[in-house]
């Protein structure tokens, strides 16, 4: 049950990460066609986009991470054998847990900060920082229990072939 709402959780995000993009791409071409008929475009059209772009990356990675999908350079992995593939690909992974853990520690402190402040962004309207901020803890949360799966689990991160696999 857990792990059907995990994965569930996981799709969501990586769901509104995906309609995040088609808002950018239709924000960036109605701020263009503005433009290009002389008028101003408005400022909140130029700022979601810019919260977009955090949240399609935020909300996203963990699929990403789960899917193989995020860059990785298997260079240096296709040119060993399998066993000291298999520990270089989970020390690697394991690096991915801490470095994740420790942006989700500094993330929450940040949400944390401005939540005790009352920090709110005023560009285009007032908007409260912390739900900006909540991204940074819970997508590096997600990717280290992805990347664990990696250090943990049967499945390992790198393939072990060299070049573009698609």
């Amino acid at each position: 049950m857990i792990t059907k709402a995990y994965t569930t959780l996981l799709y969501a995000m990586a769901f509104i990460a995906g309609l995040t993009l088609v808002w950018l791409m239709i924000s960036v071409i109605a701020s263009v066609l503005m433009r290009n008929a002389g008028l101003q475009p408005f400022a909140w059209l130029f700022t979601s986009a810019e919260y977009g772009l955090l949240y399609m990356t935020m909300l996203g990675a963990p699929w990403l991470v789960r899917e193989k999908g995020h860059v990785h350079i298997e260079l240096v992995t296709s040119a060993l054998p399998d066993r000291p593939r298999r520990v270089v690909s989970r020390l690697v992974a394991a690096a991915c847990v801490i470095v994740c853990l420790i942006l989700a520690w500094k993330g929450t402190d940040l949400f944390l900060t401005n939540i005790e402040r009352g920090d709110y962004d005023t560009r285009a309207y007032y908007f409260p920082r912390w739900m900006l901020t909540i991204a940074f803890p819970l997508s590096f949360g997600l990717m280290a229990i992805e990347f664990s799966r990696f250090v943990f689990g049967s499945e390992l991160m790198h393939t072990g072939e060299a070049g573009i696999h698609e």
